[in-house]
């Protein structure tokens, strides 16, 4: 097929070109028209939790929009904030904000002492918005820079759940901007320069992970009209697209300028890269997928949002591999060398099949001493993924955001003021016939249970209109993401609840942002083994179906496990431990983000499946010509090293870029990512593959008789 689709593409480059094209404008009306107002910063679990449980009695009997979402913190140190100078400030503040404001409380009116600190010196306005909200409170956020502006003795901040979502939109559009595009796509380039020796080769994969992106972008307009999507999934689209195209473009020119160099003519070795590069392409762009869609399993709208960006990406990228390069490459032919690098402009006239001098030389010290090799190489991977064992899941709360940003600066200045106050408070639900003496005997002693302990506001009570649902609403004081939150509601789950409602027969249910993260927390969890079966058990399967030996992919299992492993023992020691974040510019967080682990592995066990196909498929490929595993190891292996390498770093600088953004949860992820294809590309494919396999031997192809039925799928090609 791959090789039919080079042979068409290459016969009709014009038509081919038009029809991108005509993609890529849809795609850009799809994205103008469509992507916009449908992406969320919020993100949920689908598992039915007891913290959706009761945020949906709540939606359905006391809706959570009738309750202040937003914390506008008034404080002065010269005036007192039971003057009347500061209740006109604030009447100001909330006019401007105009049609934004549904609801505010004011001390001023209602006396409410949890309103006014205890030295009088700032008092808290909670606000409910209008909706949209997601627009509406750009409308607030406005008016409150503007009385802080106009005031010279009075300072208004302001934070809450949307004011916290704009930020991380903004946040997270910023690190898109700065670091993926400003600095990956010109690191990629400079990579990409330095494998080829020409501007035009070196332009043609950025031009296949641009249109892929824009395509796939596309298409996520269109998927997010029927589901919720996070804003990450832009970001996760524009990095792997990235990546994908790039490898992709890479591993199809590089076997075509190899066939011109032998002397094939171009249209024949446009169609012998289709039926060998080409088809390595479909392959391992089919098992990224398959690795992607064990994210769609789990039970969280955000894993699934990343999911469809990367599997979105993933397809649109292998499409454009198989028909648009095939059809830039019969229009370019000979002139795809053109501006031609000084210095480097030699790889162009080198057979690029050549075996590297520097890899070659390393593999060769490795077959020589192949037990000792893999044994020091395992050591080191083993030993760098010890520290796993001390992980700690989590999420990066507001207090990770550049201080800058409003939410921030208005949560700082609500627990300086109002250390008890939260925006997220903990709602405990009870449905049912509520009045009773026993509910309410239960209500009366967690009240007295929560006033002992220091983390929770004084807690209200409030009843629907058909009396068959109570809810208390307590305040819980800090960050809803930070570990006193966290540990608070877990106290207030496991602890207080229980032995206030002890004997009396009903259901109470603790709900509220920091509880639905403690689901969310218990999903990744779960889930994470579960992943990890699917996408290894799926890729066994591939690889065995692709190279017809069960030794083959169980080695490659290992090894990627083995790199992973190391990764994960990194991230624990960057991030947990604060190993070099001074010299890398991350932040020191007690936690590894909740869906990292999960999303990394995936991943990452996708990309390395690129590597791990071009090269196997050259050892397989040199394998059938000779028959001596060892000469196709070295042969492979030198071979691919300096294409495989050149990938491996061009990903690095795309991932790299999501590591210098602010957002800590894009720090590790795109740390983890070029840390791991870095020891993939390096002591993987250098050392513990040729050790691992020049000791297997001949029992590197070994398929057992009862699966000789597997179809021979031929990833390597037809051998000459």
């Amino acid at each position: 097929m791959t090789e039919r689709l080079a042979r068409a593409s290459a016969l009709h480059p014009v038509r081919t070109l038009l029809a991108w094209v005509g993609g890529i404008v849809l795609a850009i009306v799809l994205v103008a028209m469509l992507l916009g107002g449908n992406l969320t910063s919020e993100g949920n679990v689908t598992n039915n939790p007891e913290s959706v449980r009761a945020n949906a009695i709540l939606a359905e009997s006391l809706p959570v929009e009738d309750t202040a979402s937003e914390l506008v913190v008034v404080r002065s140190n010269d005036v007192l904030m039971v003057d009347t100078a500061v209740r006109l400030a604030v009447e100001e503040m909330l006019a401007e904000a105009g049609d934004a404001v549904e609801q505010a409380e004011l001390w001023h009116e209602t006396q409410n002492p949890t309103l006014l600190s205890e030295d009088r010196a700032a008092l808290l306005v909670p606000i409910e918005l209008r909706a949209p909200e997601e627009e509406t409170v750009e409308e607030l956020v406005a008016a409150v820079q503007a009385a802080d502006e106009r005031s010279e003795n009075l300072n208004f901040e302001v934070t809450g759940r949307y004011t916290t979502g704009a930020d991380f939109t903004e946040v997270s559009e910023r690190d898109l901007q700065e670091g993926e595009l400003r600095f990956g796509l010109p690191s990629a380039l400079v990579v990409l320069v330095l494998v080829f020796g020409a501007l035009v080769a070196a332009l043609m994969p950025l031009a296949l992970a641009l249109v892929s992106i824009i395509v796939a972008l596309g298409l996520t307009a269109l998927v997010a009209q029927q589901w919720d999507l996070s804003v990450f999934v832009v970001n996760m689209l524009t990095g792997m697209g990235l990546a994908l195209g790039i490898d992709y473009a890479l591993f199809v020119v590089s076997r075509f300028r190899e066939e011109r160099a032998h002397g094939r003519e171009k249209l024949d070795a446009i169609v012998k890269t289709g039926s060998t590069a080409s088809r390595a392409v479909l392959f391992s762009g089919t098992a990224f997928v398959f690795a992607m869609t064990g994210l769609l399993l789990v039970q969280s709208t955000i894993m699934r949002s990343l999911a469809v960006g990367a599997i979105l990406v993933g397809i649109v990228s292998v499409a454009a591999a198989l028909t648009l390069l095939p059809a830039l490459l019969s229009l370019l032919g000979d002139r795809v060398n053109r501006l031609r690098v000084p210095f480097l402009a030699r790889e162009i006239e080198r057979d690029s099949a050549q075996e590297s001098r520097f890899w070659g030389w390393i593999v060769q010290r490795v077959i020589r001493r192949p037990a000792v090799s893999f044994a020091v190489a395992a050591a080191a991977l083993l030993a760098l993924a010890l520290p796993l064992l001390g992980m700690n899941i989590g999420a990066a709360g507001l207090g990770t955001l550049p201080d800058a940003l409003v939410s921030k600066q208005g949560l700082v200045a609500l627990q300086e003021s109002f250390p008890r106050a939260g925006a997220e408070p903990a709602r405990i639900v009870v449905q049912g016939d509520v009045a009773t003496p026993e509910i309410e005997g239960a209500f009366e002693r967690l009240e007295a249970e929560l006033a002992e302990d220091g983390t929770f506001g004084p807690p209200a009570l409030e009843q629907a209109p058909d009396g068959d649902v109570t809810v208390m609403t307590v305040p819980v004081a800090a960050d809803a993401l930070s570990d006193q939150a966290i540990d608070a509601v877990e106290r207030l789950r496991g602890d207080y609840v229980p032995a206030a409602f002890e004997g009396v027969e009903a259901e109470p249910l603790v709900g509220g942002t920091t509880a639905n993260n403690i689901d969310y927390f218990d999903v990744m969890k779960r889930w994470l083994p579960l992943v990890f079966v699917f996408v290894l058990g799926l890729s066994f399967i591939l690889l065995t179906v692709a190279f017809r030996s069960i030794v083959i992919a169980g080695t490659a299992i290992v090894l990627n496990l083995l790199s992973i492993g190391a990764t994960y023992g990194l991230l624990v020691l960057v991030f947990q431990h604060g190993w070099g974040t001074d010299l890398l510019g991350f932040q020191q967080v007690d936690i590894i983000e909740a869906w990292v682990p999960l999303f990394l592995f995936a991943v990452l066990f996708g990309l390395s499946m690129d590597y791990q196909v071009f090269l196997l498929s050259r050892i397989r490929e040199r394998y059938t010509q000779t028959g001596s595993t060892n000469d196709a190891v070295a042969f492979g292996i030198g071979s691919t090293a300096r294409l495989i390498t050149g990938a491996a770093l061009i990903i690095v600088a795309v991932f790299v870029g999501f590591a210098m953004g602010d957002l800590v949860m894009f720090q590790q992820m795109g740390f983890g990512i070029a840390v791991a294809l870095l020891i993939d590309a390096t002591v993987v494919r250098s050392v513990l593959v040729p050790a691992a396999m020049t000791l297997l031997g001949s029992w590197n192809w070994y398929l057992p008789g009862w699966l000789q039925w597997l179809p021979h799928m031929e990833v390597e090609g037809h051998a000459d």
